[in-house]
């Protein structure tokens, strides 16, 4: 039999969470990786991703691509849900972004 445990458990701490990352690409942040970080971010639901100073949600590689940050541009990620969900997906962020937008 399945029991609510909704209201016994407590919600996690929830808030917005920023970090800058480094565009390291020399052709920058062009469609594949725009795609790649929609992924990413896909994997962490209850997070909403904003990047740079945009206000919409990246979950479409578009608008990603139409702030056309090049090479050595700095990024504002900010992730705002569950604090541990939204702490892991900027470190997979950062780590994508660090490792010149290679899957790791």
């Amino acid at each position: 039999m399945f029991t609510d445990t909704t209201a016994a458990t407590p919600q996690p701490d929830i808030g917005e969470l920023r970090r800058t990352v480094t565009v390291r690409n020399p052709t920058g942040l062009h469609a594949r990786p725009a795609a790649n970080i929609v992924r990413i971010g896909n994997k962490y639901p209850n997070v909403s991703l904003k990047i740079s100073l945009a206000s919409e949600n990246a979950d479409s590689s578009l608008p990603i691509m139409m702030f056309a940050a090049g090479a050595d541009a700095e990024v504002a990620l900010v992730a705002c849900g569950p604090h541990k969900q939204a702490l892991a997906l900027l470190d997979e962020l950062e780590t994508f972004f660090d490792n010149n937008f290679a899957k790791s």
